[in-house]
């Protein structure tokens, strides 16, 4: 079945959100028709994009085959919600407009939810494409074992967000994405989804190549992105029913977050010689982490604390992702 915006039966409802990705979307939408599966739809939302010419002449030769929705600026979520509401199919396949799909993408997702009708969202592996390397998603952000509500909080199991294909009833059901936070909105979503009952497969072939950029600021974005989840946990705490057991997970991976967020801080605050605040970052953090290398940071940081500082920005602590 050809795709095309006047398809009023769609079996998936392909929502690719834009803000200033004029240049990436052509990139996006090829690989979108050059998908083996054919019975889609094709929903595209500029979210508000300052680069809103540009983009609709990029977009102008596809219009016949997408779906163009207008929007005031709501952010990614609120760009999803939109399409979600108004999506035709029975699926919603997520699509990031600086990502690209496999053309066998949508055959292997669709293949996997047949094999299996319990399963109400799945996703899979995908290609990290940055400035010097490239790497699978899988590497950096595992999944292991069943897509639980458990193994989501603990990250056992981490979602890629462009190779999603969802029953548009779970999302519905779930109550959306929350378009009040300001990032890992889609975390957020996968854990109410699978709270909620939801049923999660994901398969490690990659089907999808993601485009990263170089930050500018490893230390300080690691400690925003950490913050967000720690601010979902705290969330998923007051507003989810949760029994006895899940309540303790929550809770334990919350301390653990934000143990993590403290040295994430801290890293920041020893590159900007703010030492006092930095060894307040890194006591607090050591409470629950009680790591050795924190431990001789603390000290360093009370007897030192210039020399302290100088040594850990050369070393692999200031370099890393890791927890110390």
């Amino acid at each position: 079945m050809a795709p095309s915006p006047t398809n009023p039966n769609p079996k998936v409802s392909i929502i690719i959100p834009t803000y200033n990705t004029a240049r990436l979307i052509a990139a996006c939408l090829d690989s979108v028709f050059a998908q083996t599966y054919r019975d889609y739809e094709t929903i595209v939302v500029n979210d508000g994009s300052p680069d809103t010419p540009e983009l609709e002449k990029v977009l102008a030769p596809y219009m016949s085959r997408i779906v163009y929705i207008k929007q005031e600026n709501k952010r990614a979520a609120g760009a999803r919600n939109n399409a979600i509401r108004q999506a035709r199919g029975e699926f919603v396949a997520l699509l990031d407009s600086d990502d690209s799909w496999l053309p066998n993408h949508l055959a292997l997702q669709m293949e996997m939810i047949a094999n299996d009708p319990s399963l109400d969202l799945v996703y899979a592996n995908g290609l990290l494409v940055g400035p010097d390397r490239q790497r699978e998603f899988m590497d950096e952000c595992p999944s292991r074992g069943e897509a639980t509500f458990a193994a989501l909080i603990m990250e056992r199991c981490q979602v890629s967000i462009s190779t999603v294909v969802a029953r548009r009833q779970t999302l519905l059901d779930a109550g959306l994405f929350d378009e009040k936070l300001l990032r890992c909105d889609d975390y957020d979503m996968w854990v109410r989804a699978a709270f909620h009952g939801a049923k999660i497969g994901y398969g490690r072939t990659v089907q999808a190549k993601f485009f990263v950029g170089r930050p500018g600021s490893l230390s300080e974005s690691k400690a925003k992105m950490i913050e967000a989840y720690w601010n979902i946990l705290e969330k998923f705490k007051k507003t989810l029913p949760l029994n006895d057991a899940d309540r303790t997970v929550v809770n334990q991976r919350a301390s653990e977050i934000r143990a993590l967020y403290l040295v994430a801080m801290g890293k920041s605050q020893i590159a900007a010689r703010q030492f006092d605040k930095a060894l307040e970052s890194f006591t607090e953090a050591n409470q629950y982490l009680n790591n050795y290398k924190l431990t001789a940071t603390v000290l360093g940081l009370r007897l030192a604390p210039k020399l302290t500082g100088r040594l850990l920005a050369s070393w692999k602590l200031m370099r890393s992702g890791s927890s110390a």
